[in-house]
């Protein structure tokens, strides 16, 4: 009697795409050091209401959404050369961030703060919209899948075998087999000392170029080939 034989196969299947970004949230830091509590945090709260006031005009059109935490005030004592511990030096430093749709209007606020005396601008980050990054997200996973049940069937082929059935998939790690891993979607960030060399040395208007995001897909998946 003739049995036909049955392995079983267990594969990564991955995908990705690239998307243009869409929105690039910018987070800057206000910050003042200096020998006298006061005027310290004088001039922290001062920029940091005007940066503020920057976001809250534009929010609702070319702001999505902005954030603020409080002042924070510190000293420390620094020590010379000789050992000798100094006066103390206090600092005040704010943080704040923006979630902008305009690119435009956003290159517009670094170039206005960025050579305000106290501000740092530290990066900004691209990203999609929640709902563009849900439309696409489960057509990268079914591709992941295909791409999972092609290398299925080529190692089922490879063996003499002529097809798989699925018997498993799941999220990378959930099979039980030591692999770990979630679905992927990576934003790529980029940081704001880069773009400001371009303004500082042409003097024109800053122009950004946001970084295309990738979202990509992993799972794990076992199949029964005959």
């Amino acid at each position: 009697m003739f049995f036909m034989s049955e392995t079983i196969i267990t594969v990564h299947g991955s995908a990705s795409d690239w998307f243009d970004a869409e929105r690039g949230t910018v987070s800057v830091e206000i910050a003042h050091d200096g020998p006298a509590r006061a005027p310290v945090f004088d001039a922290t709260t001062t920029v940091a209401a005007q940066v503020t006031a920057a976001f809250a005009e534009l929010e609702g059109g070319a702001v999505t959404r902005w954030s603020s935490d409080r002042v924070r005030v510190s000293s420390r004592r620094p020590w010379n050369k000789d050992g000798v511990q100094l006066a103390p030096v206090y600092q005040a430093a704010v943080t704040a961030s923006a979630r902008f749709r305009d690119f435009d209007a956003l290159a517009a606020f670094v170039e206005r703060f960025a050579t305000v005396t106290g501000v740092q601008v530290q990066g900004i980050a691209w990203d999609l919209t929640h709902e563009r990054l849900l439309a696409v997200v489960g057509d990268i996973q079914a591709r992941a899948v295909e791409d999972a049940t092609l290398k299925a069937t080529t190692y089922a082929r490879a063996a003499g075998l002529t097809s798989v059935v699925p018997l498993a998939i799941a999220d990378p790690g959930m099979l039980g087999d030591g692999s770990s891993g979630q679905p992927e979607f990576a934003a790529p960030a980029t940081r704001g000392s880069a773009m400001l060399k371009a303004s500082d040395s042409s003097g024109a208007d800053l122009a950004l170029t946001p970084d295309r995001i990738e979202v990509s897909a992993r799972v794990d998946a076992r199949f029964l080939a005959r």
